[in-house]
């Protein structure tokens, strides 16, 4: 069937493995290690590489599991497909319900943060004033498909890889007008047995997770992807790879510039004390409004895959197929979807306070990233007895661990966190109550119940 006769409710398939990874890494952002190294590096007792690289290990564990199940599974939906088809469908619902809280509060947070940012810089202009402009410019940026997205997201990506190179330049520089070539190299900042100590580098490890939330994101985008039966599982695990040595670059030069980490007097911008102290004010300047740009380009990849999960759950009929199910003929986009989530970031970005955001974002991720490796064991190896030789690795093995460190980090969420976030999965689950008269029907089988009179 051509894409022109393609029936309304399908994607056109126009992404790359190029597009993929482009697109995770724009999500993540090459400075996406600028907000929380400071917490890390003093979380960890001063091993944020080290802490980085254990991060790396566990995601990629999940990274593995996503791209075994976009294998089984290519279509939109992400989270919410793999576990409705491979645990069942109760449960899918309860982890679309959970990532749609980690879907909206991805462009919601970054949405957040650049007005803030931007009221502050230019304070004459009042932060709503900011927000409303950020999220209609986001929105209609989407609206008009992946291709435009894609290419606005090649000129953010540009800019933050200008700064982050120029970064560790400075950084450089600075390390040897102070003490010479041989400065460069501290064997101490990866590790110092004086400070060492696995619980302190096991918490920074789960802090320094946050560079990774939203790398699921392209596994959502099957149903776009030209081969995604191939593409969305390399695609996911050199996302990581990538993500982990920019971010490892990142700490180990922001080390070597200010080793003490016990004197910094605000861990969450000394990024940017750092950035001031290599390369002066003009440096500080710079990374202050890449910083604004990579929470932009954030909520612009975020919102477009917050819409494909809403386009799945809509097709499944467990929230209105007239509204989440639509496809804007001439753009090939969930416009009703993308429409819903712009006035989500809109109206949250007016009413939640920026703390409160940053504490839910892990809650909903990790509870999604728990059950697709579950998932994968369920399907691949309980279904399809893939247990000969190395083939129980990434059955059962791999997923396990993963799904292991993920609940570590979930059940160590703060209590506003936790309370927060379960109080949304009762919400879902009085909600799924309805919709299936008392759990007396699968939500599978209630499309014209979701059609009719819940719609």
């Amino acid at each position: 069937m051509s894409q022109a006769n393609a029936p309304p409710h399908e994607l056109k398939r126009i992404l790359t493995r190029r597009d993929l990874i482009l697109y995770g890494l724009v999500l993540l952002g090459p400075t996406a290690a600028y907000p929380v190294y400071g917490i890390v590096q003093q979380t960890s007792h001063g091993h944020a590489v080290l802490a980085y690289l254990v991060a790396m290990t566990a995601m990629l564990f999940t990274a593995a599991s996503y791209g075994k199940m976009s294998s089984a599974y290519p279509s939109a939906g992400s989270t919410y497909t793999y576990t409705n088809r491979a645990l069942n469908t109760q449960v899918g619902f309860l982890a679309g319900w959970a990532m749609l809280l980690d879907y909206f509060l991805i462009p919601l947070l970054s949405v957040v943060y650049a007005a803030l940012t931007a009221n502050r810089t230019v304070p004459q202009v009042p932060y709503a004033a900011w927000a409303i402009l950020f999220t209609v410019a986001i929105t209609l940026i989407n609206v008009r498909g992946l291709r435009v997205t894609a290419r606005a997201g090649n000129v953010m990506m540009a800019l933050m890889c200008a700064c982050a190179v120029l970064f560790v330049f400075l950084a450089a520089w600075h390390t040897i007008s102070q003490h010479g070539w041989a400065g460069l190299v501290q064997f101490r900042n990866v590790y110092n047995p004086a400070e060492f100590a696995v619980k302190p580098l096991v918490l920074g490890a789960a802090i320094a997770s946050l560079s990774y939330i939203g790398f699921d994101a392209i596994s959502a985008l099957a149903e776009d992807t030209i081969r995604p039966e191939r593409d969305i599982s390399i695609a996911t695990i050199l996302v990581c790879v990538v993500q982990t040595l920019l971010c490892v670059l990142t700490v180990y030069m922001a080390a070597l510039v200010w080793p003490d980490f016990q004197s910094y007097k605000d861990p969450e911008t000394v990024i940017l004390d750092i950035g001031a102290l290599a390369g002066g004010p003009w440096m500080l300047g710079f990374m202050t409004f890449i910083l604004l740009v990579a929470a932009l380009a954030s909520a612009l990849t975020g919102q477009a895959g917050a819409s494909r999960l809403l386009l799945g759950m809509g097709r499944d009929g467990v929230i209105s197929p007239r509204i989440f199910a639509h496809i804007d003929p001439r753009y090939s986009t969930p416009v009703r979807g993308i429409y819903f989530m712009g006035a989500v970031s809109l109206l949250g970005s007016l009413v939640l306070r920026f703390q409160l955001v940053v504490e839910l974002l892990n809650f909903g991720a990790f509870a999604g990233f728990i059950l697709v490796n579950l998932s994968v064991i369920r399907h691949f190896y309980l279904r399809q007895h893939q247990r000969a030789g190395l083939a129980v690795l990434g059955s059962l093995v791999f997923p396990l661990l993963g799904a292991g460190f993920c609940t570590y980090i979930w059940l160590n969420l703060s209590a506003k966190a936790q309370l927060a976030g379960f109080g949304w999965l009762g919400c879902g689950l009085i909600y799924l109550a309805i919709l299936t008269r008392g759990f007396r029907l699968t939500p599978r089988s209630m499309d014209s119940l979701a059609a009719g009179d819940l719609s």
